[in-house]
């Protein structure tokens, strides 16, 4: 009942039920990345959406289906390998524990407070 729930009212946890209407009857599919998240169109192309696999994340979407949903291409992409250089996908973590905070940050987990500053304060004199 609580998943049911969470997937009627939440936007955040792959589709409401109104996407899931509109896709249902004017969607057509047209792939599935390697995440599990699928993509369709509607029957003039004009209309491009995502059904997310769990948490919607934009910045999870493979570069080959970000230029398919913008318009840049016209056909969906093939399979995506990725390159050698390219590092696998994290989502942000601004405004949870796990977010970066540099040395020197107050959030930091052992803040330090210099006991001797490396200027000293202009002052008139």
């Amino acid at each position: 009942m609580k998943r049911f729930l969470l997937w009627m009212f939440t936007w955040w946890n792959g589709s409401t039920l109104g996407t899931w209407v509109y896709t249902r009857r004017k969607g057509e599919f047209v792939g599935e990345d390697e995440a599990g998240n699928r993509y369709y169109r509607n029957a003039d192309n004009t209309k491009r959406w995502v059904l997310y696999d769990g948490e919607a994340d934009a910045s999870a979407i493979p570069p080959g289906w970000h230029a398919w949903m913008h318009h840049r291409v016209d056909s969906p992409p093939e399979a995506y390998a990725a390159r050698e250089w390219e590092k696998p996908h994290q989502p942000n973590l601004t405004g949870t524990a796990m977010a970066y905070r540099p040395p020197g940050s107050v959030l930091h987990a052992a803040p330090t407070t210099p006991g001797n500053p490396d200027y000293e304060p202009w002052s008139p004199e």
